[in-house]
């Protein structure tokens, strides 16, 4: 996953320059995002479903494969000069099925392989590699390889790393999980766990008060950061390199202080503030004249929500049963992008309307009043201070002998 996410990275900052210099406009970046994620979206529920039937290593091993081969392809059309914008867009596309179908399987498999008593700590350190990765040495080498090679330089990269990932999965052997056979068809399947879901506030309360907030800001972030920085403040492809890497130090400042203190007794109230916090951190894109600025709200976005990321995923996985575990990972991940498209299809005409500036800082504000009012809904802090919910007795034996002592998916990176 290190080797991988380096290269995810990497591709954060090849692919958004690849696109602004195929067409220079904020449609660009917005038409790329919404290819990612439409494909994403509509294959999440299948991969949910076939990570609670199937091995989810083998799932994850055929998407990085497949995943290396989509970007290598995009590497070939870049370093021979034919690459094209609708070429970009519908390679970005296949990029996401393989996507839908690796996470939902990865967020499943932790249980599996961790004691439940360590998952806290698992997650810190997960989420402590990962903005090293995918934050800090992947978009700080990406900026250097654009800036030297090209963007299909830097694409050949990435897809080198996905097959440096397929490696070491394969080499992994994982205990097998709890199946969830008696499940007869995949509508069973789906409607099952959007009952689990509907009867738990804190989890249908969190998807949808994420899906609001990032339909308010994802967009605009992802496509008007680059935006900004490239035309108005006369940013290189380093630079954009640099500002990720930013991000990348909070998430990790705040990976090491989580992993130190450990699970917060108020996990649910402590997990909104934090959002809260990050998505106001939005506002400071559209207020910063230099890149330094930049930088310093692309930390703070990050180390907040990094903070809330850590204990949202340590709270599914001790309340969700393992036999349910990949159905809610890829509802949780359904149900909170599932506006994404329209977030970026939105975001050229609002900052054509009102500007790039007053859009970022719009969408900051609206997003956290939504964040933060869903931590009030009636129910949604049931579950603080339970290390386990004691009514799932459907749960896999190893996790009901040692629980006695997936905003699911943060901050959605186009490339990871």
């Amino acid at each position: 996953m290190t080797i991988s996410l380096v290269g995810d990275g990497i591709f954060l900052v090849a692919m958004a320059w690849q696109a602004y210099e195929l067409w220079n406009a904020p449609a660009a970046l917005a038409l790329v995002g919404i290819g990612i994620t439409i494909p994403t979206i509509a294959f999440l529920l299948p991969a949910g479903i076939l990570s609670d039937r199937l091995d989810r290593r083998s799932l994850m091993l055929y998407a990085d494969t497949a995943r290396a081969l989509v970007i290598g392809g995009l590497a070939l059309l870049s370093l021979t000069g034919h690459i094209e914008f609708w070429q970009l867009v519908v390679i970005v596309a296949l990029y996401g099925v393989g996507t839908a179908f690796f996470t939902p399987a990865f967020e499943a498999v932790v249980p599996d392989i961790v004691p439940a008593a360590d998952l806290a700590s698992a997650n810190s350190l997960d989420q402590f590699v990962r903005p090293i990765a995918l934050r800090l040495a992947g978009p700080a080498l990406g900026g250097v390889l654009v800036a030297s090679l090209g963007a299909g330089g830097a694409f050949a990269v990435d897809a080198a790393s996905f097959l440096a990932s397929a490696v070491a999965v394969f080499l992994m052997r994982p205990p097998a999980h709890e199946r969830s056979e008696h499940i007869q068809s995949s509508v069973g399947a789906v409607k099952e766990g959007f009952l689990f879901v509907r009867q738990r506030v804190w989890l249908w309360g969190t998807l949808l008060s994420a899906a609001v907030a990032y339909l308010a800001f994802m967009g605009p972030a992802e496509v008007l950061l680059p935006y900004l920085l490239k035309n108005e403040l006369d940013g290189s492809a380093s630079d954009l390199g640099f500002v990720f890497a930013a991000g990348g130090v909070g998430a990790i400042g705040a990976a090491l202080l989580m992993s130190q203190r450990g699970h917060p007794r108020r996990d649910v109230t402590f997990m909104y503030v934090t959002w809260t916090l990050a998505t106001l951190a939005i506002a400071g894109y559209g207020l910063a004249t230099a890149s330094w600025q930049l930088m310093g709200a692309c930390l703070l976005f990050n180390a907040f929500e990094t903070a809330g990321l850590i204990v949202w995923s340590t709270i599914k996985q001790r309340h969700v049963p393992s036999s349910m575990l990949g159905r809610v990972s890829s509802l949780d991940w359904l149900i909170s992008i599932g506006l994404l498209p329209l977030s970026f299809a939105l975001t050229a005409p609002v900052a054509a309307l009102i500007g790039v500036r007053a859009t970022l800082i719009g969408a900051a504000l609206i997003g956290a009043v939504f964040t933060l009012g869903a931590l009030f809904l009636p129910g949604m802090r049931a579950i603080e201070g339970h290390a386990a919910d004691m009514s799932e007795h459907d749960s896999a034996p190893r996790r009901e002998q040692e629980a006695l002592p997936l905003r699911a998916t943060a901050y959605v990176d186009l490339g990871s």
